[in-house]
């Protein structure tokens, strides 16, 4: 079989075959040699950054160290500075994999990988995307992705959709005139899965269900949706499987790292245990128990041109009871750790769990297409929405009594109806943004 995928991967220097031959082994191993492995693979990455990176030995402030949790938290202001004082010795921006982040935490910065982790990273990818019967090689992918717009970035993003086997519909405009092409374009082409950003799938999904189509009716080689980047609550995911037709996964992940954690067969957040190592650390960064929520903190066990040892990703998580170390299941992904609401009273709360008690009310009706929220002041906060007419008083009234109740009263709320919505230069959607 021609594996355009797996030899562009070669060919570009990432070396997939053996990455794919060892994570194999990996995920091969019994309980008791994967906890082997963990502990040796923590110990080599750090003792390999300490001797052979400038930039991390400074920040632990030693070339030994003796207790893992000694070992500082990395944040993403660490990160803003040149890469090239981040590299380690014998990586250049020439040899080794770098990007930039989407800077939707507010924080972006740019990164390197070594090829071989790069490679692994894929490797890591296609394990679990098989778990569906999808091959980056033969498999047709509908991609809900921004895109570069200025011409060259845009053709060098096009000329890899084509080695991935992928068609990109730009998610920047998804009036319903270009929603209407999209559904075109579905009924002409045999896709077998749809990946990309959750809020611009539900966006589909919900002009399928005005039009009252479920998208196999018309594309019935569509097998599964994989929705990434940005969360998935429950009525969304039950709008995608209904309107698509095919079972919804969802994945958690970051440029800068791996595939964080992917839903499995059984219907379980499965972390990548393989080539991370991921902890859930409270305030005093300290591991919380299992069952408790907490910051998220990750250590990329194989990159070697960049340090991400206990990097705090920014996000709130719980992992599940059930978890093991081989097989950690992320129970729930909160939200990330800088968008929380600050409430004239004190109190705080999670700034999704805002965008949840409006949406249980916003999108009763179906008008409303989609929304963001703003907090501007302590006790102000913009509502951003696009919709087919604008709201009534009555809804509006619903929507500030379910606020008053859920968080506090006397909050000043602003209605916005605007044409679009905005997006990060990726093209994601930010459902909560604290102005503070």
């Amino acid at each position: 079989m021609f594996r355009l995928f797996d030899i562009a991967l070669q060919w570009k220097g990432f070396p997939i075959r053996k990455a794919r031959q060892e994570l194999l082994k990996i995920i091969a191993q019994t309980p008791q040699e994967h906890e082997q492995f963990i502990e040796s693979k923590k110990r080599e990455i750090v003792q390999y950054h300490l001797e052979n990176n400038s930039f991390y030995s400074k920040l632990v402030g030693t070339k030994n160290y003796k207790n893992w949790d000694d070992l500082p938290i990395l944040s993403k202001q660490n990160l803003q500075k040149p890469l090239q004082e981040r590299l380690s010795r014998g990586y250049t921006l020439k040899n080794c994999y770098t990007n930039k982040t989407s800077g939707s935490s507010g924080t972006p910065f740019i990164f390197a990988k070594d090829n071989y982790s790069h490679a692994l990273t894929w490797a890591s990818n296609m394990y679990r995307f098989g778990w569906y019967g999808i091959d980056f090689n033969t498999s047709y992918q509908a991609r809900f992705y921004g895109i570069p717009m200025d011409f060259i970035g845009n053709k060098k993003e096009r000329f890899k959709d084509f080695l991935s086997h992928r068609y990109r519909f730009s998610v920047f405009d998804l009036s319903d005139v270009v929603l209407e092409r999209i559904l075109k374009t579905f009924s002409q082409k045999k896709f077998d899965y749809i990946n990309g950003y959750t809020s611009a799938i539900v966006l589909f999904a919900k002009f399928l269900q005005r039009k009252n189509i479920v998208l196999t009716s018309v594309c019935p080689s569509l097998q599964v949706c994989m929705v990434t980047s940005e969360m998935l609550f429950d009525d969304d995911k039950i709008l995608l499987e209904k309107q698509l037709g095919v079972p919804i996964v969802n994945e958690y992940g970051a440029s800068e790292l791996d595939l964080i954690a992917f839903q499995n067969p059984e219907g379980l957040w499965q972390i990548n245990s393989e080539n991370l190592f991921v902890e859930i650390l409270d305030q005093n960064n300290k591991a919380v128990p299992y069952g408790k929520a907490g910051r998220v903190v990750i250590t990329s066990l194989y990159n070697k041109a960049h340090p991400f040892i206990r990097y705090d990703i920014g996000d709130i998580g719980i992992l599940d009871k059930k978890s093991t170390l081989q097989k950690p299941i992320l129970q729930q992904l909160i939200g990330r750790s800088n968008d929380v609401v600050v409430l004239p009273s004190g109190k705080k709360s999670a700034g999704l769990t805002f965008y949840y008690v409006t949406k249980s009310i916003i999108e009763d009706d179906g008008n409303v297409k989609e929304f963001t929220i703003k907090q501007t002041k302590l006790d102000c906060f913009e509502i951003d929405y696009v919709s087919e007419k604008e709201l009534v008083p009555n809804q509006i009234k619903k929507i500030e009594a379910a606020i008053s109740l859920y968080l506090e009263p006397n909050l000043s709320i602003t209605f916005v109806r605007k044409n679009n919505l905005d997006r990060t230069n990726r093209g994601k959607l930010k459902q909560f943004t604290s102005m503070l």
